[in-house]
């Protein structure tokens, strides 16, 4: 697992298949996904890398209920006590009291996630022991009130989290940075296309210089702009 600083209180953690990213507020860390089934330890791994105990992780705050962003949830979270927050509708899925939807596939699509898929364990991922819920419009005590952005196409629970006083903006899979040549564009794999194309361009109008994607390299500057340049060809 790669660590990369992309600023004092904001790192990338990069998996075989997606990413996740560690915030930091004082003495408080704050993990926004944490990776597929195994990456409990690696993300212990890299918090001790950054001086800090796994302890300091207060809170997982997954973006939406797939395995590569969930799958690490229950192991971190044993290991560091932290709570797990999701979105109700994709709570469910993340407690295992439910299959959560498969993504509706563009054809050209199919391809991608077969690729995808060979990178993931196989068999289900450790549960986290409780779950607590969100929804849009909630604020959380993380970067100075970080805003629940609800973005229902990509899973019915996909959430953004929004950083205003930091302009920063964790998209989850809704956008995505291209892995060839960096191109911002929409999220892959979703249950509705055209309400994510809705959800990419709502977040585009928010006041973000720091746009953080579950796949693909963030953007770390005047993402704002980026993003709304980017939609004018969604």
């Amino acid at each position: 697992m790669d660590v990369v600083e992309l600023s004092p209180r904001l790192h990338l953690l990069r998996f075989p298949v997606g990413q996740a990213y560690l915030w930091r507020d004082g003495g408080e860390l704050t993990l926004v996904d944490a990776g597929p089934a195994g990456s409990g330890a690696p993300i212990t791994d890299a918090v001790a890398g950054l001086g800090r105990h796994p302890r300091d992780v207060r809170r997982i705050v997954l973006t939406h209920f797939h395995e590569d962003h969930a799958g690490g949830a229950g192991e971190f979270a044993a290991l560091s006590g932290a709570e797990v927050l999701v979105h109700r509708f994709d709570a469910p899925f993340v407690r295992g009291d439910a299959p959560g939807p498969p993504p509706l596939f563009e054809d050209w699509e199919r391809p991608l996630h077969e690729q995808a898929a060979k990178l993931l364990p196989e068999g289900d991922f450790t549960r986290p022991p409780l779950v607590t819920e969100v929804s849009g419009g909630d604020v959380l005590d993380v970067g100075g009130g970080a805003r629940v952005v609800h973005v229902p196409g990509h899973t019915h629970g996909s959430i953004a989290l929004h950083l205003p006083e930091h302009g920063v903006l964790f998209t989850g899979d809704t956008v995505a940075a291209s892995p060839v040549d960096g191109t911002v564009m929409p999220g892959v794999f979703n249950l509705d296309r055209p309400q994510v194309l809705a959800d990419c361009r709502r977040l585009a109008q928010l006041d973000a210089d720091v746009a953080c994607f579950g796949h693909g390299d963030p953007v770390t500057s005047q993402a704002g702009r980026v993003l709304r340049n980017a939609a004018h060809g969604w």
